[in-house]
């Protein structure tokens, strides 16, 4: 029995273009046709007005740091490896927040309203320093 995988998600039917697309190095956001906001994560519906007229868009993948964490022990697989790693939430270009991890920096040196760009792992979003 192969033990459960805690850092990578399971698509389903909705948010299968949103992985797919971060598979090929796109992050994706929705925005709603009825009043123009973006919002991040996916959902079928418009979390501001409440339409269901929401499309897919392609994020530019800049951003920049609101707040963050590092983290020194996850004992759920495969994160004690990766420790310590910084947990993130992230303000992107288009307006919504987004939680994520950002990979190759120095946690000390990190500031709140640093610019960021998009990277992937494994297909899965996560942010780096940007021009880094």
């Amino acid at each position: 029995m192969t033990a459960a995988r805690y850092d990578v998600p399971e698509p389903d039917a909705f948010t299968r273009p949103y992985w797919d697309a971060a598979v090929e190095g796109r992050l994706l956001l929705r925005r709603c046709a009825a009043c123009g906001r973006a919002h991040h994560y996916p959902r079928e519906f418009c979390p501001h007005c409440w339409s269901e007229d929401v499309h897919w868009e392609q994020a530019s993948g800049r951003a920049t740091l609101y707040t963050w964490s590092t983290v020194h022990r996850n004992d759920l697989p495969p994160f004690p490896e990766r420790t310590p790693y910084v947990a993130a939430v992230v303000d992107l270009a288009e307006g919504p927040r987004m939680m994520t991890e950002l990979v190759g920096c120095e946690p000390g040196k990190l500031r709140a309203g640093a610019e960021l760009d998009v990277a992937f792992r494994e297909g899965v979003p996560v942010f780096a320093p940007a021009g880094g």
